[in-house]
């Protein structure tokens, strides 16, 4: 057997199915393209899915490949068994409607038993109870020894994810030798023991499925054949451990030479050896692809996987930060086949070293607080309470947290710590059923038995305040660590909250020990405000007193934008009638977007004096009030009211002078002047009945004038134009200039044509005296073929053709028929759809002049080649 390194199976694998055919395809990214069904790739399948399914045209019907791919289902096992990991490379190669059976059988074999050259008595294969066909292939066309074949089950030999394509499979195992076996009699590939290992897998995908148990053939069945790179390495390298393989052995003994711990000599830090050598890989490969730590989905895996290789550094009694200087390694292991690592080495070290050094903050933290807790402990047994906490706030796994007490002589409540774990991911698996409802459904309950918070953000944007309670999920918490994402409640706030059309506050929550950026607020049913937000600094605390700033040039901006809100409905009503009514509202600090009823679209006139009327507002600098009043007070004093909207006995109502009196509790600046400027960008429909008008207002004019200078002088510089003043007179030059051009074109195309038709008519073939004209032309379009038709119907004899072309990935045929030939019964529009329908397409036309389109331009070449059957078959007719 021939030993090889990681990166020389890869390449010999792909080489091998290149000389079979097979299109070689690099990885796919980490992160999946249009499919919302996976966080990242964990399969070398999972990107053909579209290719199988028919969704996307593969790029050849023979394809291969290795895959990057991510799985961390299993990451508890990594670094305890000898083959989980949680990156790892899927070689493939698969054929869609191409090659079966007895292609892929004997391919594989001969790839396993000549390229690898593995021993064919090491070879053992299983198939599918009820496949006779490949058992045949197996034993009659290759002479695999029938006491190294099994006939397995569905549930192993059977690939089916519920309804869609499937079929059976067929493994290949590698014999280990008696040695690493149970012993037990019958023991076989399938066995569950160390003997055998699995090194390829080939689906045989040939029934659809009903995913009741029914099963239908498929007319052009595919082939899925798949092997792990690092498992198979493992074989060809003689070791029973995928971290003894050359690449990842490399890897593993920088993080030998960073912590001083030699493998092999405790394997207990053999344990954190391997994992941080596994999550460090998985690390650099998903930050390659694009993936940065959050606290949500993949960017989750990634911030998990960090995490975990940090702390197992601390237990390797590395306390500074090193996982940055792992990266290098493992892309220098890695280049030869992911060359564009090299190119990003410094933007993945930068990243992994900021994530690290924001964890070594929390993790320090937690061990502070974890000595607090001990500190105040009467009994032997530490809270689960607080080995929770500390999990769940500090990323202390519970070993951790076990091995700190131990050396104290202290036991943890595990019980209790099992118990908390349960319910949080019972209300995880809630909150994934419930993920496409409001994000903030059910937090009125997280605010149970708290006062309505005191608003005092019409009066100012900073304030004092006390955090009453932090809650992440669904679950009240003592205290949120750095990067953690939670829900801050306060006994009063500036914060305005989402409602009304107007977007809530952003801001920043400050206390002694925690710096906390506010992204959203909203409201309770019961008053109480929920202020989304992210550690960004330290640990925010239950209890403690707090600084609370909003980000008062966004809430400038926003305010402008509703006061213009207002004014914008009082202007409609003048220029469109008493009709129009608000039907709907948005206002952020971009832009006011005010949705109104009205039966016609506007008209630039009323457009115009809509905004004119806005904007003479602005410059009479009219205070703005706003004041509680009863509700009918204010419908005596006509303050216009939200229709359909359901008002207390007080409300509150916002005077712009005599122009506007709406009921209304959002924020408004204090005099029209400070809007500045009032623009129109856009008026549009969004119903039936329904019109949309957004605009902007002060420092949104600057950047649309910004945005429209801007585009003018780049486009007076693509006219070659000296300044704007002459950009009109040069356009009109540049209009000129492309009409001759044009002229011209059609001349030559004309030119072209006919001197390649004249080509083509010498070596024509004839049936009954009409010539044959056939041709395929790339990178042309169908005016030049048109020409070329043009050129060969005005041609005495009987001559008909059909001409194909590609441009700009677009396939097109034409067909013509001379009028002599049309008098033998040949038409154009006929011969062009019999041709197209070989492709996949379809189109008619004249009996001189026919058009169809082309789905297929693979199948171009072999309909034109049919051509002369069809003018046979018009003739016979």
């Amino acid at each position: 057997m021939k030993w090889m390194g990681v990166n020389e199976i890869r390449e010999a694998f792909l080489a091998f199915f290149e000389s079979k055919g097979h299109y070689r395809l690099p990885s796919y990214p980490l992160v999946p393209k249009d499919d919302n069904s996976l966080l990242l790739i964990n399969s070398g399948m999972a990107p053909m899915k579209k290719f199988f399914v028919g969704e996307q045209t593969p790029p050849s019907k023979r394809v291969t490949t290795c895959q990057k791919c991510i799985r961390n289902t299993d990451i508890e096992n990594v670094g305890i068994t000898s083959r989980h990991l949680t990156y790892f490379e899927m070689l493939g190669n698969f054929s869609f409607g191409d090659y079966f059976k007895k292609q892929a059988i004997p391919w594989a074999w001969e790839f396993f038993t000549e390229t690898l050259q593995i021993p064919r008595d090491l070879l053992h294969i299983s198939v599918y109870l009820e496949d006779d066909e490949a058992y045949d292939i197996w034993t009659r066309d290759i002479g695999v020894d029938p006491s190294h074949m099994v006939r397995l089950g569905k549930e192993d030999n059977f690939w089916e994810h519920g309804a869609g394509p499937c079929g059976p499979c067929s493994e290949l195992y590698f014999d280990r030798g008696e040695e690493n076996g149970c012993g037990k009699p019958g023991c076989a590939a399938g066995c569950d023991c160390d003997r055998f290992v699995e090194i390829g897998n080939i689906v045989f995908t040939q029934f659809e499925s009903d995913g009741k148990g029914a099963y239908t053939p498929i007319a052009k069945p595919n082939i899925d054949f798949g092997m792990g790179l690092e498992r198979l390495s493992t074989v060809l390298q003689n070791v029973d451990n995928v971290f003894l393989i050359d690449t990842m052995r490399n890897i593993m003994r920088k993080v030998e030479e960073l912590s001083g711990i030699h493998y092999a000599d405790d394997p207990r830090k053999d344990v954190s050896l391997k994992i941080i050598t596994d999550h460090m890989r998985s690390i650099t490969f998903m930050v390659g692809d694009g993936v940065l730590a959050s606290n949500e989905g993949r960017g989750y895996v990634l911030r998990r996987l960090l995490r975990r290789a940090a702390r197992h550094g601390r237990l390797l009694q590395m306390h500074d930060v090193f996982l940055k200087d792992i990266v290098e390694v493992i892309i220098r292991e890695n280049e030869a086949a992911y060359p564009d690592l090299s190119d990003k080495c410094e933007m993945i070290c930068r990243i992994v070293q900021n994530e690290e050094e924001s964890f070594a903050r929390t993790i320090d933290q937690g061990l502070s607080m974890l000595g607090s807790f001990v500190e105040k402990m009467r009994e032997k047994l530490f809270s689960g309470d607080h080995a929770f906490l500390l999990n769940d706030t500090y990323g202390f796994p519970l070993d951790l947290t076990k091995e700190i007490l131990a050396e104290r002589g202290l036991q943890v409540d595990e019980e209790r710590f099992q118990e908390l774990m349960r319910l949080q991911r019972e209300r995880a698996r809630s909150a994934r059923k419930n993920a496409g409802a409001d994000a903030w459904e059910g937090e009125d309950d997280t605010a149970e038995g708290l006062p309505e918070t005191v608003f005092e953000g019409y009066q100012v944007l900073n304030s004092d305040a006390k955090i009453l309670r932090i809650v992440r999920g669904a679950e009240s918490i003592q205290a949120a660590g750095n990067g953690e994402e939670v829900t801050v409640m306060l006994d009063k706030t500036p914060f305005y909250a989402h409602s009304g059309g107007q977007v809530a506050d952003t801001g920043v929550i400050e206390t002694k020990e925690a710096v906390c950026t506010v992204t959203a607020v909203t409201k309770t049913t019961t008053g109480v405000y929920l202020h989304r937000a992210v550690v960004s600094e330290g640990i925010l605390t239950a209890g403690y007193e707090a600084k609370v700033k909003v980000d008062a040039v966004r809430r400038q901006a926003i305010m402008r934008n509703h006061t213009a809100a207002h004014l914008l409905q009082a202007a409609l009503q003048k220029v469109l009638g008493t009709h129009v009514a608000q039907a709907g509202q948005l206002v952020d600090d971009n832009r006011v977007r005010f949705d109104f009823t009205h039966f016609a679209a506007m008209t630039p006139e009323e457009v115009s004096q809509t905004e004119w009327l806005v904007n003479g507002a602005i410059l009479e600098a009219i205070p703005v009030s706003a004041r509680e009043m009863s509700i009918d007070e204010a419908r005596s004093m006509g303050a216009m009211a939200l229709f359909g909207e359901k008002y207390g006995d007080v409300v509150r109502v916002v005077s712009i002078g005599e122009v506007s009196k709406e009921l209304c509790g959002g924020t408004h600046m204090d005099n029209t002047a400070r809007l500045g400027l009032f623009k129109i960008i856009s008026e549009s429909s969004v119903a039936a009945g329904v019109r949309r008008i957004e605009g902007v207002t002060g420092t949104g004019i600057l950047r649309q004038l910004d945005d429209q200078q801007g585009l003018i002088l780049s486009t007076a510089h693509a006219l070659k134009a000296g300044n704007y003043h002459e950009m009109q007179l040069r356009a009109e030059q540049v209009m000129t200039e492309l009409h001759e051009k044009d002229r011209e074109l059609e001349k030559l195309h004309a030119r072209m044509a006919a001197s390649r038709i004249e080509g083509l008519f010498e070596h024509a073939p004839e049936i009954d005296g009409i010539k044959i004209i056939t041709a395929f032309f790339s990178g042309t379009g169908t005016d030049a073929l048109k020409s070329m038709c043009d050129v060969i119907k005005g041609h005495t004899e009987p001559v008909i053709a059909v001409l194909a072309g590609v441009s700009e990935g677009r396939a097109s045929i034409v067909a013509t028929a001379s009028s002599a030939a049309q008098k033998l019964g040949i038409k154009a529009g006929q011969l062009v759809k019999e041709v197209a329908i070989m492709t996949g397409g379809n189109g008619g036309g004249r009996p001189d002049f026919a058009m169809a389109g082309a789905k297929d331009a693979d199948k171009i070449e072999a309909a034109l080649t049919a051509v002369k059957d069809i003018v046979e078959k018009f003739r016979a007719n």
